[in-house]
């Protein structure tokens, strides 16, 4: 996928998780284009919109992104393939939050259903990724 093709990108975090953290490591990793947004070209503008999956199992996000779907195409005319779905860290990996979400590929299984291209990772923090790479976290 060309990120160049991209204008809008989905942030999806884990819902339990969200009800502590304010997404502050994920936006900052997005506004420097590090982490899991080092791929976006640092010279194109894109919207963003931060949602949770709803909880466990996740299933309220083949909801939340079929309506972003339709209210993109109806009001500005938008087509799906100019979204990404960004699956923030603290779905994908092992970290001081939590273990990778358990609904992992059935998160990623809704969001393909829809047609709409996905990404892993948002904010990378070194002390989690050290820990992943001792064997402390597992997953991710």
């Amino acid at each position: 996928m060309d990120l160049r093709d991209k204008d809008y990108v989905a942030i999806v975090q884990c819902h339990i998780v969200k009800e502590r953290c304010s997404g502050y490591g994920c936006e900052r990793a997005f506004f420097d284009r590090t982490g899991g947004f080092a791929a976006y070209p640092k010279d194109k503008v894109y919207r963003v919109l931060n949602m949770t999956c709803g909880g466990c199992c996740g299933k309220a996000i083949h909801r939340k992104l079929t309506n972003l779907v339709r209210r993109l195409k109806k009001n500005e005319g938008m087509g799906k393939e100019r979204i990404v779905v960004q699956l923030s860290s603290c779905i994908t990996k092992d970290n001081y939050h939590s273990p990778p979400c358990p609904h992992l590929d059935y998160l990623k299984a809704l969001i393909a259903k829809l047609g709409l291209d996905v990404r892993d990772d948002t904010f990378i923090n070194e002390k989690s990724e050290n820990r992943r790479e001792d064997g402390v976290y597992s997953g991710g």
